[in-house]
């Protein structure tokens, strides 16, 4: 393909496409969808400028810009509930905002931690919110302010527990560790939806692709605990290690984390006739693609 061939591609801007474990996954996902994948690194001051950050979306012609931009340590922003709220909260209205001054649709992600309490059915988008963090409340409010601000295109996608190719990531983590150590002890009765990022980035692109606006649940199928989620990566890796499960109380952490945030993707699939893959086949495939080859 030559330059000129290049150029007629729809553009797209991933704010931390360079460094972040989904970004890189969706600019892989746009590449190969025939897109023109522009990326930056983390967020510094200058993107908290409106119009720079308007002009930034403009000049690289972007027709969507997918946010993944985000205080993630959820311990840390218990210790820094202030930075996490500029990052969670404040710059997700001010990319909104750029985007709607620039015309490009905005891809917004969220997370499973703006639930909280007690439930025994995946989380559908209607479900009321109670997060129980500084992390789930500072990303909830981040997405209430932009349904406030309702740019023109945005779509809010809600995903949980990433793990993927290219960076450090739970599945990484306990295949390392446990080549290691004979036994690990891993939380038992927290419960959610294992997302390989790689998959959550093509179906965010069949949302795109339909013109989909609003909130949507986008994870892997199932439901899985970490116990079980690590359980499960070290049978495919072959690693002889013991995974000694514990509760939340035993393993205590500065943030709260939901006990059962597994979602519901029954409104992804009506809107795109797609059903997402099981996450027992993405931790196959993260595996033996990406970490046994290591080995």
């Amino acid at each position: 393909m030559n330059a000129n061939d290049a150029d007629t591609r729809p553009a797209a801007l991933v704010l931390g496409g360079r460094t972040g474990l989904l970004g890189m996954a969706l600019c892989a996902a746009l590449e190969a969808a025939g897109w023109r994948a522009e990326a930056t690194a983390r967020p510094e001051a200058g993107d908290f400028d409106l119009l720079r950050l308007a002009g930034l979306v403009r000049d690289c012609g972007a027709r969507t810009v997918f946010n993944t931009w985000a205080h993630t340590q959820v311990d840390k922003a218990e210790d820094e509930p202030d930075e996490a709220r500029r990052l969670n909260a404040v710059l997700p209205e001010i990319v909104g905002r750029a985007c709607a001054r620039a015309g490009a649709g905005l891809v917004h992600f969220s997370t499973d931690f703006v639930f909280g309490g007690k439930a025994d059915t995946p989380r559908d988008e209607d479900d009321p919110p109670a997060p129980e963090s500084v992390y789930g409340r500072t990303k909830l409010e981040g997405e209430r302010a932009l349904l406030a601000l309702d740019p023109p295109g945005l779509l809010i996608v809600r995903t949980a527990w990433l793990f993927g190719p290219g960076k450090k990531n739970f599945v990484r983590t306990m295949l390392d560790l446990c080549r290691r150590n004979n036994c690990v002890s891993v939380v038992h009765d927290q419960v959610g939806s294992p997302t390989f990022t790689p998959d959550l980035a093509r179906y965010t692109l069949a949302l795109v692709d339909k013109g989909a606006q609003g909130l949507f649940h986008v994870v892997n199928s199932g439901e899985a605990s970490w116990c079980e989620l690590a359980s499960e990566a070290l049978r495919m890796a072959g690693v002889p290690c013991a995974v000694a499960p514990v509760t939340s109380a035993e393993y205590p952490q500065r943030a709260k984390r939901p006990a059962y945030s597994a979602l519901s993707t029954a409104r992804f699939t009506r809107a795109t006739g797609l059903t997402p893959r099981p996450w027992v086949q993405a931790v196959r495939d993260y595996v033996l693609r990406e970490v046994a080859p290591e080995a």
